[in-house]
């Protein structure tokens, strides 16, 4: 990860790569999307060297584990696990072999403030049955909504796979003729709509627009794709939790040769003539042919590269830009079990537009929050000691901001969400908890370098998607390539993943290295192993 900038190289000419055939790459974070970019790289036959500035992999998908206790930092939903399954098949490896998985049923539960509850399963029969308790009108739209966005998400999965380097990309794609398709006018709650009345019903197939830091009342309508994913291919516990699959393509990418700097945090990108050739930290330098950044982006730029290196990317036009939520987390190591409760519930406020509200617009914290609690341990009891649990709690809060003090509101806050426990069935936790920790937007921003403690990063607006993102192929500094949630497609894991697969093609390609055994962006979907059940 990065911290401070350097004001190395005011040129911002950049000669050509010494050699056409580059022989190294550095990446900067081993993140997923550095991960990924590490191993497909070193298929490639490329030296790669990985400077992380934590000391394990992981990044954000890391873990935290004391007491016999182990969490998820970040992500705890799996989703449409094919997007790994593809890299792991391009470097030869099983997916399903190297980190086994659980598919969830129910995939979640989750809980209205005003009245009701969903158990969301993939079985469609049940879950209509489900929707029929709160609306039976709507029930009979489920299967509708699965198959319009089958077609939906066949149509804009070229666009997830594809670099868009400018508006001449944009064009060649064609996005015109999908419009009907995406219609871009509507907000994804507007879309949902045109097939559930009931608002509870509305919410169960919209709140995933969360997994991207937005509200399904400002979230493009695209976003229906991510329950369909959800309900097509299924919500997955990786054993060992997300995190163990960041570990396990650590192991893979060591055995693979790849070269890792563990604890190392890069202090100066190294330019030469306006071309990035590597970083400085503390131990030294660290040069190579090509540097890909798996850093917050936003964090990176303004930290890391003189500001009047960055035309479209300055720090006033950062500033200025649209980014997502944050999260309050909570990680308890709790004695006793809560096998009444499912793996994941979702506790939706009683004035769940205001809650949103208070985050976006307001930025406030809310007297009534929603949250979100996983209850791992009956599913993987290795998370915690004998006859204990792993409580993950979270809360969408507002990205940092002066309304905000949390060096005073982090203990309110903290005894609110527990009272809020309750809601879910889980009672006298605080008297029960054996290992706390508390994340805060401040310590997203100050500990993880997370720029506003964004945790979803820069919004998923059309005004900041495809060539509006910042892209692949940084220009702005060349020898410069991006992966991660800041970059194109966007965030989530499945997507971080995907961006690895574009970069590292883009980056082949510029060298005059064979690319075309990493596949063709928006062919038809090669069969691969389904996840181990």
């Amino acid at each position: 990860m990065i911290s401070t900038a350097s004001d190395t190289a005011p040129s911002r000419l950049a000669p050509a790569p010494s050699s056409p055939r580059p022989n190294s790459v550095l990446v900067v974070g081993a993140g997923p999307g550095g991960l990924a970019s590490a191993l497909l790289l070193a298929k490639a036959g490329l030296s790669v060297h990985v400077v992380e500035r934590l000391p394990h992999v992981g990044g954000r998908c890391s873990a935290i584990e004391e007491n016999g206790f182990r969490f998820d930092l970040g992500p705890t939903f799996f989703l449409y696990p094919r997007v790994l399954e593809r890299i792991f098949k391009l470097i030869g490896r099983d997916l399903r072999r190297e980190v086994p998985m659980v598919r969830l049923d129910p995939q979640y539960r989750i809980c209205f403030g005003r009245g009701g509850a969903l158990n969301c399963t993939p079985n469609v029969a049940k879950l209509e049955a489900e929707v029929a308790k709160l609306s039976p009108d709507d029930a009979k739209n489920v299967r509708r909504f699965l198959d319009d966005n089958r077609v939906k998400m066949e149509a804009f999965r070229p666009c997830l796979e594809r670099p868009f380097q400018g508006l001449r990309d944009v064009m060649r794609w064609q996005l015109a003729r999908l419009l009907p398709t995406l219609k871009p006018w509507r907000s994804l709650d507007s879309e949902l709509g045109r097939y559930f009345r009931d608002e509870r019903v509305r919410l169960a197939f919209s709140f995933q627009s969360k997994y991207l830091g937005m509200s399904p009342f400002n979230c493009p309508s695209l976003f229906s794709i991510l329950s369909f994913l959800e309900y097509e291919y299924g919500v997955w516990h990786p054993l060992g939790g997300c995190s163990a699959v960041s570990e396990g393509m650590g192991r893979i990418a060591r055995e693979m040769g790849v070269r890792f700097s563990l604890g190392e945090e890069v202090k100066q990108v190294l330019f030469d003539r306006g071309r990035a050739v590597g970083v400085r930290t503390d131990a030294g330098e660290h040069r190579a042919d090509a540097l890909i950044i798996n850093a917050d982006f936003a964090h990176a730029m303004t930290k890391l590269v003189p500001d009047r290196m960055r035309r479209a990317w300055t720090d006033a036009k950062i500033e200025k830009k649209k980014f997502s939520c944050s999260t309050f987390m909570m990680y308890l190591g709790v004695e006793g079990r809560y096998d009444h409760l499912p793996h994941h519930t979702i506790h939706c406020a009683e004035d769940y537009a205001s809650n949103l509200a208070d985050i976006e617009s307001r930025h406030v914290l809310s007297a009534d929050p929603s949250f979100y609690v996983q209850n791992a341990t009956p599913t993987d009891p290795a998370l915690a000691p004998p006859g204990h649990s792993t409580l993950y709690v979270l809360a969408p809060v507002t990205h940092r901001h002066a309304n905000v003090d949390w060096s005073k509101e982090s203990g309110p806050f903290r005894a609110r969400l527990l009272k809020q426990l309750e809601k879910v069935g889980v009672e006298g936790v605080e008297k029960r908890v054996r290992f706390e920790r508390v994340v805060t937007p401040a310590d997203w921003e100050g500990r993880y370098h997370v720029y506003r403690g964004a945790t979803f990063n820069l919004a998923h607006t059309w005004g900041q998607m495809l060539h509006l993102r910042p892209r692949n192929r940084f220009t702005e500094l060349p020898g410069v390539y991006l992966v991660g949630g800041g970059t194109h497609p966007g965030s989530g894991l499945p997507v971080i993943y995907e961006s690895a697969r574009i970069t590292s093609r883009l980056l082949l390609q510029d060298f005059a290295r064979d690319a075309d055994w990493l596949g063709t962006p928006g062919a038809a979907e090669s069969p691969v192993p389904a996840a181990a059940e």
